[in-house]
């Protein structure tokens, strides 16, 4: 989930422009002068700084200066000053793009989307990995405990949005536009590609760890139970069948708690 910045001294214009960002699917934070802004940023590196001009308490021109010398983000000024002289100021203090006051909604989303990326082509990762569970993004491939799993496309496009969103919930229709931008579906299909998500990648798809249910919200990725190794059962108890479910060598003995969590107590054999 990419997060944005919204650094603009009118209340009103912050307001609509953040109501927007999070309308297709930002964390926006909003701060109305550059004192604000800077205690912000001591706690969150966002992605993209939508910059005003004339702040409050300073000026826009030099605080882009100090965000490109401490923090680097992307930069995109707003201002009412629109001469060709102040264009190239605002450029030159680090503004990746130049938006003159005032401007349609529309193109101040396409120019959003055009820094945004730029950047992820730039900043484009080969592969995803969460411990025993590695996604390969070039071959579109998943891979569970050292075992390949198979994935229909949309199964895999579900499982990458999912965990691209860091932990927070994601509504059905959140998912659906994101997952499968072209497609024209009923939103209760995210419940079916989910439930057969959760058959190849859980240990036990009717207590799920790894995507959560939210409820009134959607479904989450939960990263903590991916991190917790006691969640997941020793490799040599786990072999691929044909149908992508778990075998559990029955030499074993395992219980599940109220959270879904997996305990391994051998059987002793006298």
């Amino acid at each position: 989930m990419v997060c944005i910045a919204i650094i603009e001294g009118n209340p009103h214009l912050r307001s609509l422009l953040g109501w927007h960002l999070q309308q297709v699917g930002y964390i926006i934070n909003q701060c109305g002068s550059i004192q604000q802004a800077k205690q912000n940023l001591a706690n969150q590196s966002p992605t993209l700084v939508v910059l005003d001009s004339d702040l409050p308490d300073g000026d826009g021109f030099e605080f882009c200066q100090w965000l490109c010398q401490c923090h680097q983000p992307l930069i995109l000024m707003l201002s009412a000053q629109t001469t060709e002289k102040d264009v190239v100021k605002g450029l030159k203090a680090g503004a990746d793009d130049y938006l003159k006051k005032p401007f349609g909604i529309q193109e101040f989303l396409a120019r959003v989307e055009s820094l945004l990326r730029r950047f992820r082509t730039n900043n484009a990762p080969l592969s995803l990995d969460f411990g025993d569970l590695k996604i390969d993004l070039v071959q579109r491939r998943v891979e569970f405990r050292g075992q390949f799993i198979d994935l229909t496309p949309q199964e895999f496009s579900l499982l990458y949005v999912l965990s691209q969103a860091q932990g927070i919930p994601l509504s059905r229709s959140e998912l659906l536009r994101k997952a499968w931008p072209e497609a024209i579906e009923n939103q209760r299909t995210i419940d079916t590609h989910v439930l057969s998500l959760r058959k190849k990648i859980e240990l036990d798809p009717r207590q799920p760890n790894v995507i959560q249910t939210v409820r009134n919200v959607g479904y989450r990725f939960n990263l903590e139970a991916l991190q917790k190794q006691s969640y997941y059962l020793p490799p040599e108890n786990i072999t691929p069948s044909n149908n992508n479910h778990h075998s559990l060598n029955h030499n074993s003995h395992y219980s599940y708690n109220n959270n879904g969590r997996v305990f391994h107590d051998k059987v002793m054999r006298s």
